[in-house]
């Protein structure tokens, strides 16, 4: 089920995310991820890939 790899990038703000599988009661547990220093994290739930807005840097710019 890895298809959805590359199609299905989440692309964030933030370097904290949460996951809860998007599907409501049928998600999984919520999951706090952080984006380290590849820019980008994996739910280990359900694979979502999450990856940080490359414009926004990782630090508060205001």
């Amino acid at each position: 089920m890895d298809n959805q790899d590359d199609e299905d990038v989440i692309y964030v703000k933030t370097t904290p995310v949460f996951c809860d599988g998007g599907n409501g009661a049928l998600g999984h547990p919520g999951v706090y991820l952080t984006i380290g220093d590849t820019g980008d994290a994996r739910c280990p739930y359900c694979g979502r890939h999450f990856a940080l807005v490359e414009a926004t840097g990782r630090g508060a710019d205001h």
